[in-house]
């Protein structure tokens, strides 16, 4: 359960059992002919995938490379979320769980928890801080239309920090009947490394879909945005071990990494424990969690996965990381120029592109997480206050 120094399981007594319950039989579960057929079909049938590698014509230009854009935003759903939820509530199944509980920022993670709830017939409660319930009304709607009962986080900051808190409590008081969907690659283990299975299939696809484009299966770049880092480690996947693949992760700077608003974790943080995993934490001289601060609510969180805190610390993938400001002009040049309005969390991800030397030569591939639906008030008001005409030449 560790990579390098960062990983294990830090838990309560009363999480023991469950916990090592599925630390025990989740890869057993995963690897039979019967989970791999019902997984792969639901994805194939209910999710969409594979999902489309699309050259960026326009973005490429503007950025002398070649860049593709691996379209998660056109899975069902609208995220990334919907391949790990699928995968976690057919071992929720199997483990003989009637009631499931998750926690959700930007509510993509949420939406697809209460998605496969709905198909599988089960009760679904999602915990979502009440900063996010507001900054993320769509999302809010559509658990709700999926018979999802959505309760608010008031504690701390209000955000996907303190929706993980009140889940773990309401898992601790409910172990036995009760399944945590953890939404990204945080947590006990085996969570981190159950959930970059599930989204290993992201960069799987990847490399199919290049070799047919270009000869190789591997690119020169792989570029993703990182809160929990679930997109990432599903991008990263099949080229941890690749070298000559050089890893972005893409972190939110908020109002500037120095200003007391920001969630560029791998910068800010240190060696510390959160939500049942040790992991790079921002956190103050005494061990308390400072308050994280984006304008995107899936990438608002103190701490980040253990496999990115191992990637970071060891040099195998590369920190960019982008303010509130430059995500915001990211989303509008993506839209502008290929007609494509990400979510705010991958809008992070097109704006690294500014801040990274390509050769005219190279094979870029952005993990594009999701889409802007459920981010179009943030939109909106960005462009009453800059105007039209702002950062598409």
């Amino acid at each position: 359960g560790y990579y390098g120094q960062f990983g294990g399981a830090y838990i309560p007594e009363l999480l023991y059992a469950n916990v090592e319950d599925l630390r025990k039989q989740y890869l057993q579960m995963i690897e039979t002919p019967d989970f791999q057929k019902e997984f792969s079909s639901l994805l194939k049938d209910y999710v969409g995938r594979p999902t489309p590698l699309y050259y960026a014509a326009r973005l490429s230009e503007r950025f002398k490379t070649n860049i593709y854009l691996k379209r998660e935003d056109l899975n069902h759903t609208g995220a990334h979320k919907v391949n790990n939820t699928i995968g976690q509530i057919l071992l929720a199944k199997r483990l003989g769980k009637k009631r499931i509980i998750a926690e959700t920022g930007a509510g993509q993670h949420g939406v697809a928890t209460a998605t496969v709830c709905a198909l599988m017939g089960l009760e679904c409660i999602v915990y979502m801080g009440a900063v996010d319930i507001k900054r993320q009304a769509p999302n809010v709607l559509r658990m709700q239309m999926l018979g999802a009962k959505v309760i608010p986080a008031g504690s701390g900051s209000q955000t996907l920090k303190d929706a993980t808190n009140e889940a773990i409590r309401d898992w601790i008081n409910n172990p036995e009947d009760t399944f945590y969907i953890i939404g990204s690659v945080v947590g006990p283990h085996p969570y981190p490394d159950m959930v970059a299975r599930f989204q290993s299939v992201i960069s799987e696809e990847i490399k199919k879909q290049l070799k047919e484009k270009t000869g190789s299966e591997n690119p020169d770049r792989v570029i993703a945005c990182v809160g929990g880092g679930s997109n990432a480690a599903g991008a990263f996947y099949h080229y941890l071990d690749k070298e000559e693949v050089k890893l972005y992760a893409v972190e939110a700077a908020g109002k500037g990494i120095d200003s007391g608003y920001s969630a560029a974790t791998s910068v800010l943080g240190s060696e510390g424990i959160i939500h049942g995993s040790k992991t790079l934490l921002m956190q103050t001289e005494d061990g308390q969690v400072v308050e994280p601060h984006s304008i995107s609510a899936g990438l608002d969180y103190p701490g980040i996965g253990p496999l990115h805190a191992f990637l970071i610390k060891t040099g195998r993938a590369k920190v960019v990381t982008i303010e509130d400001q430059e995500a915001l002009q990211a989303s509008l040049l993506l839209s502008r120029l290929e007609g494509i309005i990400p979510a705010l969390e991958s809008a992070h991800a097109i704006a690294a592109l500014e801040k990274i030397e390509f050769s005219s030569q190279e094979t870029v591939v952005v993990n594009l997480s999701g889409r802007g639906d459920k981010d179009l008030d943030t939109y909106m008001n960005y462009l009453k206050e800059y105007g039209n005409d702002h950062h598409t030449s």
